[in-house]
């Protein structure tokens, strides 16, 4: 079983409350838009970290991290992008290969809406944390957890924080 903190939107904000979230997990996942790399610094420090980049990142954060991260954790299939729309409505950057081969469980950020939801027509859950950072139009600053064990996605929450 792992234990997963999703994140986006930090834009260069990471405080000591976000990382109590980190320490408490197994694994962090970004969905992007960064801003400064002691962000994500700050948070390998003390856990595993799978990120993107987003549309507000540098060359810097380009260069450490890709546009789109594809992997297996505990046997379900991730999809991670910054910009990728949500059901049924995808943006055109991923909406070929999505259809072709969806995963499970698809993961952007950009939005700045939290947002969770299935895909029933390609049988997977998309998932967007919100934005955790400080810049932008949100209300309530957002990340989600959750646990990945034998297949299944389990014990979701929402975390927030007051603007």
């Amino acid at each position: 079983m792992k234990k997963i903190l999703l994140l986006s939107d930090t834009h260069s904000y990471i405080d000591n409350t976000i990382l109590k979230y980190v320490k408490q997990a197994d694994e962090v996942w970004h969905a992007g838009d960064i801003g400064n790399l002691k962000v994500t610094d700050s948070i390998k420090k003390i856990k595993p970290l799978r990120a993107v980049y987003g549309n507000i990142d540098n060359n810097e954060a380009r260069a450490e991290f890709p546009e789109h991260n594809r992997f297996m954790c505990e046997g379900v299939n991730v999809w991670i992008t910054h910009i990728g729309g949500y059901p049924p409505y995808y943006n055109n950057r991923v909406r070929d290969d999505i259809k072709l081969n969806p995963p499970r469980l698809f993961i952007c950020g950009h939005s700045h809406i939290l947002k969770v939801m299935p895909d029933k027509k390609l049988n997977l859950i998309h998932m967007n944390p919100g934005a955790v950072g400080r810049h932008g139009f949100h209300k309530v600053r957002t990340m989600l957890r959750f646990t990945i064990d034998d297949n299944k996605i389990d014990n979701l929450e929402v975390i927030e924080f007051p603007r």
